[in-house]
């Protein structure tokens, strides 16, 4: 199965307006924290502002989801990106403010938009033929990494070569850059069946589709452990810090060749729990090998290794939660998994960053990996239950494309 069935003007138009929502997301993080640093506790404030903007994409997507017209989504996913953008632009404007003001300004940016990247992925899947669905989320998976691989370098070009406000500004244009481009977008998908799949409500149905969330969440505590530990783990080792930033981008980048290469078959072996289940042991087992090897080099080549493993991992729960959902709950169930995976990154960091006060780097690693092992089997079983009491729930009829 080729790519081709993607190069069509609207997926081309979705892309452009994707890269423009997700870029200031990327960017987040780390222009809160350059924004503030030169004030007194400066990183301290900064890593405020990041948690609390992460928790207002935590706690809103869901909500947010939930209540997305699947037909009629363009003026939420608009309403949404628009709060993101004066969030940010008020950050830009206001940096100098009180930090409870800059605190609700972070809170509006991530909650604002929070559920867009659900919603956009939703539209995306109704863009093109049902047997390109998984070349569409490989391609939306590939875009992502790229983005993400690129957000420090121009966040740290602009707040350190220009002005720390400057990559706030931006964040704020480009989300404006995204709810026009949504005139290029169709105005929802088609949602069969109403509300729910027989009445169902909706809350009901995401609720089925726990283990999915769980699964998807135990990824993500990976890529946490990834990011959050290997400085001090590289300290640990004797290696130069510098190389944290390389092997990271390494990681990011064996990612989007594993989500590109996942989406070159249609079709891969084993159900969809199954084929999560060994893509997750095999992203644990590449983590572990980084906690255990000496030299820089090995430490490189498991990471390439796990982020291979690592989108794919993701794809499978995307996919997994398209066949349990109706489309007229897509969306809903992509903010929920949106806000599962978040809250999964931030239990691993949390419990690395504690661990990291009493044990060596090495052994915070693995026990964060436990904990990825732990939820891995409790959203097995749950799968395994659910397709053994309703087998029939799984085939659920997939999204149809739109036409304008």
């Amino acid at each position: 199965m080729s790519y081709r069935a993607l190069a069509t003007r609207p997926v081309l138009a979705w892309s452009v307006v994707t890269v423009a929502g997700r870029m200031p997301v990327a960017m987040a993080p780390l222009a809160l924290v350059l924004l503030v640093r030169e004030r007194p506790g400066g990183y301290t404030l900064g890593a405020v502002l990041a948690a609390v903007y992460v928790l207002g994409e935590i706690l809103a997507a869901p909500v947010l989801g939930i209540r997305m017209n699947a037909e009629r989504a363009r003026p939420q996913l608009a309403s949404g990106l628009a709060v993101g953008a004066l969030g940010f632009s008020g950050l830009g404007l206001l940096d100098g403010a009180h930090p409870a003001v800059l605190c609700g300004l972070a809170f509006a940016a991530g909650a604002g938009p929070a559920a867009v990247p659900g919603g956009l992925r939703a539209l995306l899947t109704s863009l093109v033929p049902d047997h390109a669905v998984t070349q569409a989320m490989s391609m939306e998976s590939v875009l992502t990494f790229g983005i993400w691989a690129g957000a420090p370098a121009l966040t740290t070009g602009f707040a350190l070569g220009v002005d720390p406000a400057v990559p706030l500004l931006l964040q704020g244009g480009l989300m404006a850059v995204a709810v026009a481009g949504l005139r290029l977008l169709p105005a929802g998908w088609k949602a069969e069946g109403g509300p729910g799949a027989g009445g169902e409500p909706v809350r009901r149905l995401l609720a089925r589709a726990w283990p999915v969330y769980v699964t998807g969440a135990a990824s993500l505590t990976l890529l946490a452990l990834a990011e959050l530990v290997l400085p001090a783990l590289l300290e640990q080792r004797g290696i130069g810090i510098g190389w944290a930033g390389p092997l990271l981008a390494g990681f990011a980048a064996g990612s989007a060749l594993g989500a590109f290469l996942y989406g070159l078959r249609g079709d891969w072996p084993g159900r969809l729990t199954a084929q999560s289940l060994v893509l997750i042991l095999g992203v644990s087992a590449g983590v572990v090998l980084v906690a255990l090897l000496p030299w820089t080099a090995a430490i490189a080549v498991a990471l390439v290794l796990a982020g291979l493993l690592q989108a794919p991992a993701m794809l499978t729960r995307n996919l997994a939660l398209r066949r349990i959902l109706p489309p007229s709950v897509l969306a809903a169930g992509y903010s929920v998994m949106y806000a599962a995976v978040g809250a999964g990154y931030a239990a691993s960091g949390s419990l690395a960053g504690g661990l990291l006060q009493v044990v060596a780097p090495s052994t915070a690693i693995l026990w964060g990996v436990g904990l990825t092992l732990l939820l891995t089997a409790v959203g097995a079983v749950g799968e395994r239950r659910f397709a053994e009491a309703a087998p029939a729930a799984q085939p659920v009829a997939p999204a149809r494309k739109v036409r304008r």
